[in-house]
């Protein structure tokens, strides 16, 4: 693991364009001029609609992809270095959508073990390893089940395992989210926030839910391949109209606030449901 030093950045995209080939002769080009940096110890939220090249973006972060032009790289290392990218997907971990798809193992243990497994690490230090990243999860009393028994947010949780049992330095969360019901969700994005609190990792977490971009330090919104937005939440947020008339939707907390401003209710900028019902009280005794 790359030692957190916060503030300086861990992950750079530079000049960064990227297309898919549709059909021979035609490109769709889904990132433009892209320039961005996520700091070390940061969490990140990246919100876009459908299309907006967000997910593309997660994948350009530890190689997965490559971009047509400009420079990616991950704590110094040039992601189109191909001898590069055994250490740059060991400072990125990725947890993808559908955590089925990720779990290969019969029992929990063996798949949080199979990445280690392809890093060779020896088997006092993996079974070390495996331990500590299920009590990161509170997965621990899972240890034997088989995964396919789990629930979508207990799944996504050893997905995660998996790859804190990598020791990387960033986790990029492409919608990881998306397929979970409710429960799963709030299981998810609190370990997520644990994680980056207690134990310093860099969270860079896509979604389309906007409520999951509340507690990051940093929201950027994405339209049309570029940066749209970038400022922490309570900026972004405000700006509830802008976001709305790109197809975006804001929490609900802060979107009831707008309508009852719109109306004449003077309300301070809020985030939380529990802000807004503290200065509606204080407006209530003020009557």
């Amino acid at each position: 693991m790359v030692k957190s030093v916060k503030g300086k950045p861990i992950i750079t995209l530079q000049d960064i364009t990227f297309s898919y080939e549709i059909e021979p002769g035609w490109n769709e080009t889904v990132l433009q001029g892209m320039n961005m940096e996520i700091e070390q110890g940061s969490f990140v939220a990246i919100l876009g609609h459908n299309g907006s090249g967000k997910s593309t973006l997660a994948k350009l972060m530890n190689g997965l992809l490559l971009p047509h032009d400009g420079v990616v790289t991950v704590n110094g290392n040039d992601t189109s270095e191909q001898e590069r990218l055994y250490e740059i997907r060991r400072t990125v971990g990725m947890v993808f959508q559908n955590p089925d798809n990720q779990i290969v193992g019969t029992s929990v243990e063996e798949d949080v073990a199979f990445g280690l497994e392809n890093l060779g690490v020896e088997p006092t230090e993996m079974r070390n390893r495996i331990d500590e990243a299920l009590r990161a999860v509170h997965m621990e009393a899972y240890a034997k089940q088989e995964p396919h028994r789990l629930s979508g947010g207990q799944k996504q949780r050893i997905a995660i395992a998996g790859v804190i049992a990598m020791r990387p330095s960033v986790i990029v969360l492409d919608e990881a989210t998306a397929m979970l019901d409710p429960q799963g969700r709030r299981e998810v994005c609190s370990l997520i926030k644990r994680l980056n609190r207690d134990e310093g990792i860099t969270v860079v977490t896509i979604t389309h839910f906007p409520e999951e971009a509340l507690d990051a330090d940093r929201v950027i919104v994405m339209q049309r391949g570029s940066v749209y937005l970038d400022g922490p939440p309570r900026e972004i947020f405000s700006r509830t109209e802008e976001l709305q008339s790109i197809g975006l939707d804001v929490p609900h907390a802060v979107r009831l606030r707008h309508h009852l401003v719109r109306d004449g209710v003077e309300l301070p900028p809020i985030l939380h449901q529990e802000e807004l019902v503290e200065e509606l009280c204080k407006l209530l005794l003020k009557t």
